[in-house]
């Protein structure tokens, strides 16, 4: 596996090795160990969640606040998706900037999202299968998000407005400048 790190460096992007000939491929998803020595701490993930979505498909911007924040390891098992994760640490050097990588079943591609961060992906192809690990419970208590169309974010989904389709929750989102449920750069939310 390859692990680099972004232009925001707690975002990670990985790399697995695909092994392929003329009967299929074999990939190794997942290794504690090696994720574990590359970030210098531990994550102990407890849930696998998966999705299925039609392109233009837009889910996000999401997050949880503590003590139910959550690291995600996102991948594409089928279909292609435009995945973004948005620092909203405030005093974080790289407050309200974003990391945007594509994901798909070709490339194999991960993205590591710690806490302290806004996730959210667009679908570019029809069918997608969309998996992640999370390390935390989900806690609707604690579940909060970012309009995904901030002006001041400033991401590039690809696709047109009018070709996204978007939950009631997800276009009555606040922009990061409304909400006061942020994440307090500095602070080890691992501990």
């Amino acid at each position: 596996m390859i692990f680099t790190k972004t232009q925001i460096p707690e975002v990670v992007i990985i790399e697995p090795k695909i092994h392929g000939d003329n009967r299929g491929y074999f990939v190794e998803t997942f290794r504690a160990d090696k994720l574990e020595e590359f970030l210098g701490y531990k994550i102990k993930f407890c849930q696998d969640n998966e999705s299925k979505s039609s392109k233009g498909v837009l889910r996000g911007l999401h997050y949880q606040l503590p003590p139910f924040s959550q690291t995600k390891l996102v991948r594409v098992i089928k279909g292609k998706v435009l995945d973004v994760a948005v620092d909203i640490r405030k005093n974080s050097p790289t407050f309200g900037q974003h990391v945007a990588v594509l994901l798909s079943d070709e490339n194999k591609k991960q993205l590591l999202v710690p806490r302290g961060f806004a996730h959210g992906f667009v679908v570019l192809k029809d069918d997608t299968i969309f998996a992640y690990k999370v390390d935390n419970y989900y806690s609707p208590e604690c579940d909060r998000g970012i309009a995904f169309d901030d002006k001041e974010l400033n991401i590039d989904w690809i696709l047109k407005k009018e070709e996204l389709n978007l939950s009631t929750k997800d276009t009555e989102q606040p922009k990061l400048n409304q909400t006061n449920d942020l994440f307090e750069y500095g602070v080890d939310y691992y501990a």
